[in-house]
């Protein structure tokens, strides 16, 4: 048994309590030693939980990314109390006992792994959304591979991660903040994997609903490129992801939305630029998923 200690994150509303406890619950039956676990209320209460279960809550909703490093600090300067910290949405639900086993098992077995995309899937269904499986080929969603990005609600990351390239962007709110860091994790010689047996069960959604969707996707989508692409692919990034959102023809409002965003990530401060190597431009294409697309 691997001795590489283990926490997780889980960010909450307070609108799901029934879903949080069982989430909580699954997550007490993993094999191996405790799971340590911390619940930040994003701008809300925390629902009764149990007493082992670590609390926080903040006066306002700082977004996914801000709450989320949140949790990661409470884990010590970043989380550097534990090995491996797990993200997990709030109305999501471990499927077996031994996903925190399997994480300790794959990082201490590869060194270069920094980050693990679990698979979602529906509870009742057992179906893996094509979205969900982080790659272009997605079509066969009990393929474990390498991969370029990853799931932000089912994911474990080695908490060296954190100490060597920083947390979350805050300023994303919602939306692409989990590419931000995959791209900065690669850049640093990192490795990220897809790992079918790993599994949250979490309820078909569709993240449209989320009234801020369409901008915060696009105006991220801008800040994505101009903090981590070379210049000369920022524009060629930018311009795909155009043509490809007029080639899903969203509605009238949704188009509008979107671009809205797409000018807002132009025209405010998208943070710290720091673009990625060309060796690391070259990596992301190797894996499949080069950074145009």
């Amino acid at each position: 048994m691997s001795g590489m200690r283990v926490g997780a994150v889980i960010i909450t509303m307070g609108n799901r309590p029934d879903e949080l406890r069982a989430l909580l619950d699954s997550v007490a039956k993993q094999d191996g030693d405790k799971v340590e676990v911390v619940v930040v209320g994003n701008g809300s209460p925390v629902p009764d939980v149990p007493e082992a279960v670590r609390t926080i809550e903040l006066p306002e909703n700082l977004g996914i990314p801000g709450g989320r490093n949140v949790g990661i600090e409470a884990f010590g300067p970043s989380g550097r109390d534990v090995d491996i910290l797990m993200f997990l949405d709030d109305d999501g639900l471990l499927a077996l006992h031994d996903t925190a086993e399997l994480c300790r098992q794959a990082f201490e077995a590869d060194p270069e792994l920094g980050i693990i995309s679990f698979r979602i899937a529906d509870p009742e269904t057992g179906v893996t959304q094509r979205r969900h499986v982080p790659r272009l080929r997605a079509a066969d969603p009990m393929r474990s591979s390498r991969v370029t990005t990853f799931l932000g609600g089912a994911n474990a990351v080695r908490t060296k991660v954190f100490a060597e390239v920083g947390g979350l962007p805050d300023e994303f709110f919602y939306a692409h903040e989990e590419t931000d860091l995959a791209w900065r994790a690669l850049d640093a010689g990192w490795m990220i994997d897809y790992r079918s047996d790993m599994v949250l069960y979490h309820p078909t959604t569709a993240p449209s609903r989320h009234a801020v969707y369409h901008r915060m996707v696009a105006r991220n989508r801008v800040w994505l490129a101009r903090r981590n692409l070379p210049a000369l692919l920022v524009p060629v990034y930018l311009g795909v992801w155009l043509l490809l959102t007029l080639v899903r023809r969203p509605s009238r409002p949704a188009l509008k939305a979107w671009f809205g965003g797409f000018r807002e990530g132009w025209t405010t401060s998208c943070g710290p630029r720091r673009p990625m190597k060309w060796r690391t431009v070259w990596r992301l294409t190797r894996l499949g998923r080069p950074p145009v697309i």
